[in-house]
């Protein structure tokens, strides 16, 4: 309790103080790029691990107050030098996992204010596959630290082997609403008649590749962007890394696949000149964001 007071009274006086406004003027570096995951509908409640889980209300309020302050651009526009003299920042929208939600909701709120957005695609998933970490909510509101940690390292990220342990462990899957389950074929074709949105890979299977082998971490790369490119127009040469983990053998294999840049989840704004284009930063938006904190964060501030 008394952490969340002296978060909201920092937000305040940041906010209150023009700090977030002196961000946007000096420019964020090269721009800012949201990490978004799910969209809960309207009349829907959130589930599995609450932090992915944004209340469109929410969303849209965001949204709002985006158009007011930035310029919404697509993803490759945040990564190439800036046209013109806009004092604005640049912002791109980014979703990951191709939730339900986000595709058929989410994509609804951007096309009525003509905002651009890239989806990253797990395409084993695709089809209204439920992910661990929200059927597996042992914990109020996620699958808690402990799980999560043992999940990522220990048995790599890969939701067949986590299951497996869950079960042997005692732990029993929760129903997922459909909202949370991850988007058909179909749902992703109807989501592309917005002409500002793209496609982008979040690999095969959602591994944490840091963990595989070298032949692991191919298959996961190629699998992916071959799946997309073969069903649909607008597809980006972008990955984004599950759980945003990577490493320098994997930034490597991105480069050999074809990639022409990899996003974390995590780190800032995108610097003005990157050395990196295989980990570059994004700003991670969870459900829960006070309006304040959402101001700060796409000022480029307080980015982890």
């Amino acid at each position: 309790m008394l952490r969340q007071h002296l978060k909201a009274s920092l937000e305040t006086i940041l906010t209150g103080g023009g700090v977030a406004a002196l961000a946007r003027r000096i420019g964020t570096g090269g721009g800012v790029v949201l990490a978004y995951h799910n969209i809960v509908p309207e009349g829907e409640e959130p589930a599995g691990d609450r932090s992915l889980h944004l209340p469109v209300q929410e969303f849209r309020a965001q949204l709002d107050a985006l158009v007011e302050t930035h310029d919404v651009v697509p993803l490759d526009d945040v990564l190439r030098p800036r046209p013109g003299r806009s004092s604005r920042p640049r912002v791109a929208i980014t979703f990951d996992d191709a939730y339900r939600g986000a595709v058929t909701c989410g994509v609804a709120e951007l096309q009525a204010r003509d905002l651009p957005a890239t989806v990253f695609v797990v395409p084993a998933f695709v089809g209204g596959k439920t992910f661990w970490w929200d059927s597996l909510d042992a914990a109020p509101h996620g699958p808690g630290e402990a799980l999560r940690e043992h999940a990522l390292s220990e048995l790599r990220g890969v939701d067949s082997d986590v299951r497996r342990w869950a079960a042997g462990a005692g732990i029993e899957p929760r129903p997922v609403p459909a909202h949370a389950c991850a988007a058909s074929e179909q749902e992703l074709a109807e989501a592309l008649r917005h002409p500002g949105l793209t496609l982008g890979s979040h690999t095969w299977s959602h591994p944490n590749l840091a963990r595989l082998g070298a032949a692991e971490v191919a298959a996961e790369l190629e699998q992916s962007l071959r799946w997309l490119r073969e069903r649909f127009e607008r597809v980006g040469p972008w990955l984004s890394y599950p759980y945003g983990m990577t490493s320098p053998e994997v930034e490597a294999a991105a480069m050999r696949t074809g990639y022409a840049a990899a996003l974390r989840v995590t780190g800032g704004p995108v610097p003005r000149r990157w050395e990196r284009p295989y980990a570059l930063p994004r700003i991670n938006i969870p459900a829960g964001l006070s309006r304040r904190g959402f101001t700060l964060r796409a000022a480029g501030l307080f980015g982890s």
